[in-house]
């Protein structure tokens, strides 16, 4: 698990444009949007079309399982892991 929440920081960093950031800067159980990383609604859509482009993963854009689903690079690992197109 703990190469692919790196490999999701990566894609974080990469689709957001983030590159003052390191993936061992991101703890993967800070919270994304808000607190944490400041992530906003604009960041959500990029980077769930990123997961989506690398993993085959879809969410429905505004449920209260998707807001779960992206708490924190951890919670997006066990969504990818158990939903996504992950090599083994």
């Amino acid at each position: 698990m703990q190469a692919l929440e790196r490999d999701i920081k990566l894609l974080l960093i990469e689709a957001l444009n983030l590159e003052d950031l390191t993936p061992e800067q991101i703890d993967a159980e800070d919270a994304l949007f808000v607190t944490g990383l400041g992530l906003d609604s604009i960041d959500a859509l990029e980077l769930g079309l990123a997961l989506q482009k690398k993993y085959g993963v879809s969410m429905a854009a505004d449920s209260e399982e998707t807001r779960q689903h992206f708490a924190s690079i951890r919670a997006l690992a066990r969504f990818v892991a158990a939903h996504g197109k992950v090599a083994a």
